[in-house]
């Protein structure tokens, strides 16, 4: 194997596990806190936000925002970092495919805003108390699990497929 294509291959590979490893550690963090809601009996209205959570999140963030965009998107990046490696993308790889640098200035953006918004909704998710912390993180975990399975399924299309037909949103002047 070349330099230029084990370099690539590293990367890509950094930045799926250092990505995974962020979403798998949430899933168990979140996923302990949500299980502790057993040890609360719900009411029927605690029971229904608990499914509606779980629904909500499922869709939004598993569906829509994994699924549809994240997902296919950070796979593009990967097959591109792959492809075509630069040592400080590379170094990030990550972030470089989460979509924080080197991309449009509309993703940068909206990257950015996302990530603050998570921010925001973590520090006021660790206000509520149990039973609701539960009832609001099992929705989290359903969403973060399907993110993390629909981004091996667009992983495995990226570098398996004869095509992969899915923009890297890389910027204008690459």
């Amino acid at each position: 194997m070349d330099t230029k294509r084990l370099h690539g291959t590293l990367a890509a590979g950094w930045a799926v596990a250092g990505f995974s490893l962020l979403l798998i550690s949430a899933i168990f963090r979140l996923g302990e806190i949500a299980w502790n809601i057993k040890n609360y009996e719900l009411s029927v209205f605690q029971c229904v936000l608990l499914l509606a959570s779980i629904l909500f999140m499922a869709y939004s963030e598993g569906y829509k925002g994994f699924q549809l965009k994240f997902s296919p998107r950070f796979a593009a990046r990967c097959l591109h970092l792959k492809n075509n490696p630069v040592l400080i993308h590379s170094i990030l790889a990550p972030l470089f495919c989460m979509g924080f640098f080197h991309t449009t200035k509309r993703r940068k953006i909206a990257t950015s805003i996302l990530a603050l918004a998570i921010i925001g909704f973590i520090f006021l998710a660790h206000q509520l108390k149990q039973p609701w912390r539960g009832i609001l993180d099992a929705g989290v975990v359903v969403g973060l699990g399907w993110g993390i399975l629909s981004l091996f399924y667009f992983l495995k299309q990226a570098f398996t497929a004869p095509e992969f037909n899915y923009s890297p949103e890389l910027p204008e002047n690459n």
